[in-house]
């Protein structure tokens, strides 16, 4: 027998004893008052917490209810329920909003659609790919908040096999999207779009990067098979053996420049650690830039060399070599015969190195400036040819800078000439000097 039984059994008997002993004592009276009365209290008592429970759930007190006897078991239970509901909750909470943080966390967007395809809950990268606000937009139709006649098909169409591509979107409306929806659960959807912009710009500069090598190489090869098919088919006279002999290998030299300049830049672009920390002497290195400028410019420049500090710079010394060599070597290009190019090393006030070098050329419209050091790129292409360049010395020395802390920084005026500048973070210089 339970405990809960046994209580109500001893209190039928009680009252039952109680109304014996009453109706002796009193009559029939007596039997009402002792042996009824008993019965009643339990019941006013459960009565009372009845109402005590009720007001308790009404106004949602999680407190505890105090009582004694079979009710206060029933206060313990349900407190005990409450307490394991609570904590259900709490994790059940808790789980959500780590789904929540891991979506918002997310790069790409996230879009749940109910049957209607209304706007029940996106991510901050749903509403910058789209132009979405969820307050503002909630429950709102995706198809009316993005106006785009591919999307807006493509959703009612309802065939989701695939994704489809969505241009122009986002503020700018400069971004490429991928789109597919999910359909789940009871006629509801789930949106997912991945930013590919930076993806489709890659490939169209690896389309172009294959296009502008192909070319690059093409021209020359066909130059070297015109000769060689004249020289096979023609007999020549032996200066103009030479004439064709040196052209040959003028453009045999201009492959090999090509292929060791390609060559150098994809290691630079698969190696994006920081340089090492080498000591470099500038002033000594002087020496050897102002031997290949002159040999490159054949007398036809005035080349100025400066040192202005002492100060030698940490870094790979090759690379420090490639990019002050492509700078002198560019100036020479397209400096004409008869101007000045002048190279200087200095610290400027703010403690940074500079390595600038100056010409008298043509100048570059403002409009170049900021393509230059893209791979390949030419203002003037057939007079970067016609001098031996091959379009990727300026790419070269970007990779070097950021390798080493640096910027390239460039001022050119039409038709008074062009500056170079790489500028080194103090913590790159040598303040020994060795």
């Amino acid at each position: 027998m339970s405990a809960a039984a046994g209580r109500f059994m001893l209190i039928v008997l009680t009252s039952l004893a109680l109304a014996i002993l009453g109706y002796e004592v009193m009559g029939v009276w007596g039997t009402y008052l002792f042996g009824v009365v008993p019965l009643i209290i339990p019941l006013l008592y459960s009565y009372y917490n009845l109402q005590r429970l009720q007001k308790n759930t009404a106004t949602a007190d999680d407190s505890s209810l105090l009582a004694v006897g079979l009710w206060g078991e029933v206060f313990t239970q349900r407190q005990r329920m409450l307490t394991e509901l609570r904590a259900r909750i709490q994790a059940i909470e808790q789980q959500h909003d780590r789904f929540i943080q891991g979506f918002q966390a997310s790069p790409n967007g996230v879009i749940m659609l109910d049957e209607k395809n209304q706007v029940e809950w996106c991510n901050a990268s749903a509403e910058r790919f789209f132009g979405l606000d969820f307050k503002r937009d909630a429950n709102q139709s995706i198809a009316h908040l993005v106006r785009n006649p591919e999307f807006v098909g493509y959703l009612n169409a309802g065939d989701f096999d695939n994704p489809i591509v969505i241009e122009r979107l986002g503020v700018a409306a400069s971004l490429t999207v991928v789109v597919q929806v999910f359909p789940f659960a009871d006629d509801q959807s789930l949106l997912l779009a991945q930013d590919i912009t930076e993806l489709q710009r890659t490939e169209a500069m690896r389309r172009d990067f294959v296009a502008n090598v192909s070319h690059e190489i093409r021209t020359p090869l066909t130059v070297l098979i015109g000769f060689l098919e004249t020289m096979q088919s023609i007999e020549l006279a032996p200066d103009q053996q030479s004439r064709y002999l040196d052209l040959m290998m003028t453009q045999s030299r201009r492959m090999k420049n090509l292929v060791e300049d390609l060559l150098t830049l994809a290691k630079l672009e698969a190696n994006s650690k920081v340089a090492p920390s080498t000591p470099f002497s500038v002033m000594a290195e002087m020496g050897a830039l102002r031997s290949d400028a002159e040999a490159l410019s054949k007398g036809k420049h005035r080349i100025d060399f400066s040192v202005e500090s002492a100060h030698a710079l940490m870094g790979e010394q090759r690379e420090l070599q490639s990019a002050f060599s492509n700078l002198i070597s560019n100036a020479i290009r397209y400096t004409p015969e008869g101007g000045s190019i002048q190279v200087k090393w200095s610290v400027a006030e703010d403690g940074y190195g500079e390595f600038a070098v100056t010409d008298t050329g043509p100048g570059i419209d403002a409009a170049h400036i900021a393509r230059l050091t893209e791979r390949f790129y030419r203002v003037d292409g057939s007079r970067s040819r016609d001098t031996g360049g091959t379009g990727l010395g300026l790419a070269i020395v970007k990779h070097i800078a950021s390798r080493h802390h640096a910027q390239l920084q460039i001022v050119s005026t039409l038709g008074k000439g062009s500056t170079f500048t790489l500028r080194f973070a103090p913590e790159r210089l040598d303040v020994v000097g060795t």
